[in-house]
């Protein structure tokens, strides 16, 4: 009888007490089996996308698919990790600690794979490094069994280094090139992507080989602090403070931190950490750990003083959720143990200092950065973030990448977030866009992004850009030389809109009815037009838009311009809203000597919506 690799695995979360997570990647691995691996009919090469929440537990997830899918026939899989040593090793163990049905192959393992012959499930955890990839391109190429079997690649943080960095070159960077000849080398395979910033996956072309066919969404647990906690649409919560010029601001995040640190440890905690993530620039990490330093020596020196009084307006803020609250004199009296006793750690994480994750694991510690806050870099009992980075030219995917607080082991009511405003306007964006892609994927749609005008979706160099188009808001769009399916159709579906008002509000359903029936010009993005008005209609059913219906129009084609100056005027009076006005030509001056219905859209203003054609 075939082995229970997926009750086993749960069975062993179980035992571990994780329950809630247990049942979790139950959801989530039947959800998937029914969907995408029951029916796989094991002669295809297809690529999958595995979304979730940044630091929700997808590692818990993936695990879950790949024992379902070792049940549903896969004995192969090959795991890929990011270009860490450090990384791969953690995952390699993690993996050997997890999934005890498999057989766990390193990157050394070659022949361990090999004499196998896939008689149990194997998994071959690689770094994403090109000569590492090209040893295994050759073993899983010229392996007689393989050529039989399927490959299931699990690709986690597949939007890091695994696309074609040189698409605009007409060239295929190495790591993407033998991750594609390893997983459209064989008789059939299922590339599934795995990450929480999905944006340059979904931007892909159907040529690129990376552009995944269908999309999963996983929920976090109940206890997960993620975007909608701390960048909500009713605006800024209590857990976040704006940054203001005060010199006092960094020994107001030591203070802080130095309160909930003596909360926690006093009700059995055994960490707390604050991260500071200023620029990438190694002498900017300098000048805040000294001013961290200079904050502990004031309070030092002032600790029968002034030090007293500020920690008591910190403390006063305190609200915390997962124990009760300490008297003040507790806190007080661990606040100084910490700071006589040298107690307190500052940490500096770059290509300079060897800092590793025993260093933050236990007490009271400051952590400074830049890039190496980024990914697979987790940080437990995560409570203070001092955010002082402002990039020239933000991309959403690696601003949220480097957004360490979210996670479970946070207690809400001690959360604080310091942040320049603009950054938090930045970020309380993206967490929006990652709502409409959600939104997006519960209605079953092919999920379209936007984002405000100044912030990239993701680094330009991934995509193609032959192939990707951007639609700006704001912008009144029409096609130079149309034609309609059916006028009359057309026609019916605006007979009850008259000529001599203004405009109409209106559902986008309506909107995208009509636009249903224009036949466009090459230049008139009708299809990302029309994706954008799904994504609309998938986080509200209801949204609204404004119609115009003018007829008998005797505008002359190839003018440069389609609207009269009222009408110009109306569109751009709606800045918040899809506005289509509809004209129909009198076909004298042009258009096929038809009277066409001729289409104007604008879209909302301030944003940059991104479709892949």
């Amino acid at each position: 009888m075939d082995a229970d690799y997926l009750g086993n695995y749960l069975q062993k979360i179980e035992n571990d007490g994780n329950i809630e997570l247990a049942e979790s990647i139950r959801k989530t691995t039947e959800s998937f089996n029914e969907k995408y691996l029951a029916n796989y009919s094991f002669a295809s090469h297809e690529v999958g996308l595995l979304f979730g929440n940044v630091q929700s537990g997808k590692t818990g997830q993936m695990f879950g698919i790949m024992c379902q899918a070792a049940m549903n026939g896969f004995y192969a899989f090959l795991l890929l990790t990011t270009d860490n040593t450090v990384l791969q090793q953690q995952t390699l163990n993690r993996v050997k600690r997890d999934l005890t049905d498999f057989l766990v192959c390193d990157e050394t393992d070659s022949g361990l794979f090999i004499d196998n012959q896939l008689q149990k499930p194997v998994v071959v955890v690689l770094k994403k490094n090109y000569r590492v990839l090209r040893l295994w391109t050759n073993v899983f190429n010229t392996t007689q069994f393989m050529q039989g079997n399927a490959l299931f690649v699990v690709d986690d943080e597949a939007d890091a280094a695994s696309l074609n960095t040189m698409v605009n070159k007409d060239k295929q960077s190495s790591i993407n090139r033998y991750i594609s000849s390893i997983k459209d080398g064989g008789m059939c395979s299922i590339y599934l992507q795995v990450t929480g910033t999905p944006q340059s996956l979904l931007l892909q072309t159907e040529e690129s080989g990376f552009k995944p066919s269908f999309t999963h969404y996983f929920e976090p647990g109940k206890t997960y602090l993620g975007g909608n906690f701390f960048f909500p649409a009713t605006g800024k919560p209590e857990c976040v403070t704006y940054l203001t010029d005060t010199k006092k601001m960094t020994r107001q995040v030591v203070l802080r931190h130095l309160t909930t640190s003596a909360q926690l440890l006093c009700t059995g905690s055994t960490v707390s950490n604050c991260l500071v993530h200023p620029s990438v620039r190694q002498n900017v990490h300098e000048k805040f750990a000294r001013e961290i330093r200079d904050s502990i020596d004031w309070c030092i020196s002032n600790i029968d003083g002034d030090f007293e009084d500020e920690l008591r307006e910190a403390y006063e803020q305190l609200t915390p959720s997962k124990s009760e609250l300490q008297d003040f004199g507790t806190i007080s009296s661990c606040c100084r143990k910490l700071l006589l006793g040298n107690e307190i750690k500052v940490l500096i994480m770059n290509g300079k200092y060897d800092v590793t994750e025993d260093d933050y694991k236990r007490g009271c510690n400051f952590v400074i950065g830049g890039n190496t806050l980024g990914r697979g870099v987790t940080f437990p009992c995560l409570q203070t973030i001092y955010y002082t980075r402002l990039a020239k030219k933000p991309q959403a995917d690696t601003m949220w990448q480097h957004s360490r607080m979210f996670g479970y082991d946070r207690d809400p009511g001690l959360m604080m977030v310091y942040i320049p405003q603009e950054l938090y306007k930045w970020f309380s964006d993206i967490n929006a866009t990652n709502n409409s892609i959600i939104a997006q994927l519960r209605k079953g749609v092919q999920p379209r992004i936007y984002y405000p005008e100044g912030l990239k979706p993701t680094r330009s160099v991934v995509l193609d850009d032959k192939h990707v188009s951007m639609l700006s808001g704001g912008t009144n769009y029409y096609p130079s030389d149309p034609d309609n399916s059916t006028i009359e159709e057309i026609t019916k579906l605006l007979a009850g809109f008259q000529d001599n008002e203004p405009y109409y509000t209106v559902s986008l359903k309506l909107i995208e009815n009509v636009l249903g029936h224009i036949v466009p010009s090459p230049e008139f993005k009708l299809t990302a037009f029309m994706s954008i008005l799904r994504m609309m209609l998938a986080q509200n059913p209801g949204e609204q838009g404004i119609l115009v219906v003018r007829r008998n129009r005797n505008v002359a084609q190839w003018t440069g311009a389609l609207l009269s100056p009222n009408d110009w005027q109306t569109s751009n009076s709606f800045p918040k809203r899809v506005v289509l006005t509809m004209y129909q030509v009198t076909g004298t001056k042009g258009w096929h000597g038809k009277k066409l219905w001729v289409s104007n859209i604008k879209l909302p203003n301030g944003n940059v919506y991104y479709d892949e054609e």
